[in-house]
């Protein structure tokens, strides 16, 4: 009877351990489920997300053609100076462009931001061209950034001389002539003339007393003749015009210039008679650049999404610059940190906790985007450590890794589309856009420079296909997209020479 008894003392047992294993399978079977429920959950999530950035962010071709008309009607309201008009379409009063004839030595001063250039270069004509150039570059002093304008324009003054000094034998200035210089300035102007423009404001971080509404070339004179320096300021140019002026120099064919780097803008040679707030006499040329201030183009056929949006609310200058916001190097990197952020927040894309570097403003730069987005290798290795450096997230999972990759992908896109539908504007205010009457077409270039253009390869490409696709194949062939590395400080100089006091007589 014992026996019996433990047998099934022991059945018992065995049935409870039976129970006790289909209880832990059936609780670790449920954990599984709702952790697939959950992963499930997270992805729909994360792809909800991915499908409302891809809608926001698209640019199909007809809504580019659109943004070009729009471009287009701004630049004729600038130029016909319409209060609120946003493309301020400023009048350059650069109506020479370098031809390659132009002979002597001339001096640049290009002055953008923290440092600023010297430059030096004997011009040999059209056989010679450039025979030997010379630079220096001078880091400004802190504390002369918000000085007064004497002691800036006295810094700048000494150095030119000191670097006037060292000039050697290979540059040839004849005993009767002034030296002239072509002087960059890429702060906002009101121009004047050719040698001549009052300052609106200071930016980049200076904040100097007793300047704007000053002529910005009579300060630089003053500081040389304070130096005993004796230099004559041939031509006062923003950085996109000394672009086009290095452009047309190196090919006469060069017809507007764009800048695509941190910031952006674009400059072109316009028919002086279809400006009507230009007042004066009609240059002899018949030509007239004019520098756009594009990056404050705007327009409701913008395709502004929730990020560009909360990214313009936040920033120095809301309502200003919406266009550079959507295309320039500034800003590209921070609308992926925005994207990558609601996809932490929304889906988990980087684990349960969102990395709290991915909150900071700006963290995420451009470089560091192209970067990611040039990874080729089958596990996105480099993509990867970027995340991990920047980010702080330790361990991304490789669908992580392919969503940001597809994040870059979207940003960038849709950046040097709407690039490439504002410069289709130009050439389309231009007539460039179509066929001549016989079918012909003349050779047109389009000169861009800045580091976004050149080192963003995926984005330099999609931008050059997007032209290509809005122009078609035919007229597309004719127009060709280059780079015009560094064509600004060479473009000061070139117009000192082709607006020089002694041209006349040459």
């Amino acid at each position: 009877m014992a026996k019996g008894g433990a047998v099934v003392g022991t059945a018992v047992v065995v049935c409870a351990a039976a129970a006790a294993a289909v209880g832990v399978a059936v609780v670790l079977s449920r954990r599984r489920s709702r952790r697939r429920e959950a992963e499930d959950e997270r992805k729909r999530k994360a792809a909800a997300v991915i499908e409302e950035v891809e809608q926001r962010l698209s640019t199909p071709t007809a809504l580019l053609r659109g943004i070009a008309d729009a471009m287009v009607e701004e630049m004729e309201r600038g130029l016909r100076a319409e209060p609120h008009a946003p493309l301020k379409m400023l009048i350059s009063y650069v109506d020479n462009l370098p031809t390659g004839d132009e002979h002597g030595l001339f001096y640049a001063l290009d002055l953008g931001g923290t440092n600023f250039r010297v430059i030096r270069v004997q011009l040999g004509g059209r056989d010679r061209r450039v025979v030997k150039q010379q630079y220096e570059e001078v880091s400004i002093p802190p504390h002369l950034m918000v000085g007064t304008s004497t002691e800036l324009f006295d810094f700048i003054a000494a150095e030119l001389e000191k670097f006037v000094r060292t000039e050697g034998e290979d540059f040839h200035l004849p005993d009767s002539k002034q030296r002239e210089l072509g002087f960059t300035f890429s702060f906002p102007v009101h121009q004047t003339s050719i040698s001549s423009g009052t300052l609106i404001k200071w930016t980049k971080g200076f904040c100097i007393n007793g300047t704007v509404g000053e002529d910005v070339v009579a300060e630089l004179s003053r500081a040389m003749e304070r130096q005993g320096l004796d230099m004559k300021v041939a031509a006062l140019v923003n950085d996109t015009v000394g672009t086009l002026a290095g452009g047309r120099y190196a090919d006469n064919d060069v017809v507007a210039a764009v800048i695509l780097g941190t910031g952006t803008n674009a400059a072109y040679v316009e028919h002086a008679n279809v400006i009507p707030k230009w007042t004066g006499l009609l240059p002899r040329s018949g030509n007239m650049v004019i520098n756009m201030e594009w990056g404050n183009f705007r327009s409701d056929k913008l395709p502004r999404s929730e990020y560009d949006k909360s990214l313009d609310f936040e920033s120095l200058n809301p309502g200003e610059q919406i266009y550079e916001k959507m295309i320039s190097g500034m800003y590209l990197g921070e609308i992926v940190r925005r994207i990558l952020l609601k996809l932490a927040h929304d889906a988990s894309l980087f684990g349960d906790v969102v990395p709290p570097k991915l909150e900071q403003l700006f963290i995420l730069r451009t470089p560091d985007m192209s970067a990611m987005h040039h990874d080729t290798s089958h596990d996105l290795k480099h993509l990867g450590a970027k995340l991990k450096d920047i980010l702080g997230v330790p361990d991304t999972s490789l669908e992580a890794r392919y969503i940001t990759l597809h994040v870059c992908d979207l940003v960038a896109e849709r950046g040097a589309r709407l690039a490439a539908a504002g410069i289709y504007g130009i050439l389309k205010k231009l007539g460039k856009d179509k066929l001549l009457g016989d079918f012909s077409q003349q050779r047109t270039v389009v000169a861009i420079d800045g580091g976004l253009y050149e080192h963003y390869k995926k984005f330099s490409a999609c931008l050059e296909a997007t032209l290509t696709d809005l122009l078609g194949e035919e007229v597309a062939s004719s127009v060709v997209v280059k780079l015009a590395n560094d064509g600004s400080g060479i473009g000061a100089a070139l117009l000192a020479a082709s607006h020089s006091q002694y041209a006349e007589a040459a």
